[in-house]
């Protein structure tokens, strides 16, 4: 997304009809419908739910000089299939239950677009760190897995971005997690493969299936010294709640 750097330092804010533009073209990846961003106060008068709109309309309603809807367009410029997949479930299901009621697949939905990330795993052994959250282990004793491709993480959550904007927040990512055994590029296809998992439910069913994972635990990611103290006593990093068990990783196809 380098090409859109200069959005996000600009000393003005980019018009939502000039970001329309600019990220043009825009397609729902399941309805097949152009997508295109509209100016949340030009649709206050017009009730429906915001994921229906995108899903029946193609319409994004996007705040002015906002830094939530400006981060959630990027998204989907840059996960168009991901965001996809996330807006036709919430549409099944808000076309099964309502809009007065929420699904835990829904709830699951949610937080993965407000907070999601993707990583992609190359080393088992790693996994055992992270099923018992000893955060030392896989941040600390690790450290070098994240940085010589035993994982890659893409950050997908707008919330999280714009959280990220802050420095000194202790932030933790819902994660998905996707085992590679291979040697393939398959971060630049994780978008699909995600996509896949998500329109095939085999994810995002329950908000119990995503895995915390704290960012700020990520060698080089948060501004305070990352010792084995920072570790151990920022409150980003739980210890294991008694019974919680995490889903495997979900296999990288070729």
């Amino acid at each position: 997304m380098a090409e859109f750097r200069d959005l996000l330092t600009a000393p003005e804010w980019t018009t939502v009809a000039d970001l329309n533009e600019r990220l043009s073209p825009l397609a729902h990846q399941v309805t097949g419908k152009s997508l295109s961003l509209v100016e949340q106060s030009a649709l206050v008068a017009d009730p429906i739910h915001y994921e229906l709109r995108i899903f029946q309309r193609g319409e994004i309603a996007t705040r002015a000089e906002n830094w939530h809807d400006l981060l959630n367009a990027l998204i989907w410029k840059k996960f168009p299939a991901i965001k996809s997949a996330l807006n036709a479930l919430q549409a099944e299901n808000i076309a099964r239950v309502g809009t007065q009621r929420r699904t835990r697949e829904q709830d699951a939905l949610t937080q993965f677009d407000e907070a999601g990330a993707v990583l992609i795993l190359r080393d088992r052994n790693l996994l055992d760190a992270w099923d018992a959250h000893d955060w030392p282990c896989l941040f600390l004793q690790h450290r070098d897995a994240w940085h010589d491709g035993r994982i890659s993480l893409a950050i997908f959550g707008h919330a999280l971005l714009e959280h990220a904007l802050r420095p000194e927040l202790l932030l933790v990512a819902k994660t998905l997690v996707f085992f590679d055994e291979g040697v393939s590029c398959a971060k630049r296809h994780i978008d699909q493969r995600a996509a896949d998992a998500i329109a095939g439910r085999t994810c995002l069913r329950d908000p119990q299936q995503l895995r915390p994972l704290p960012l700020s635990g990520v060698p080089g990611w948060h501004q305070a010294i990352q010792d084995s103290h920072f570790y151990r006593e920022m409150p980003c990093f739980r210890p294991l709640r008694s019974g919680r068990t995490y889903p495997p990783p979900m296999p990288i196809e070729s």
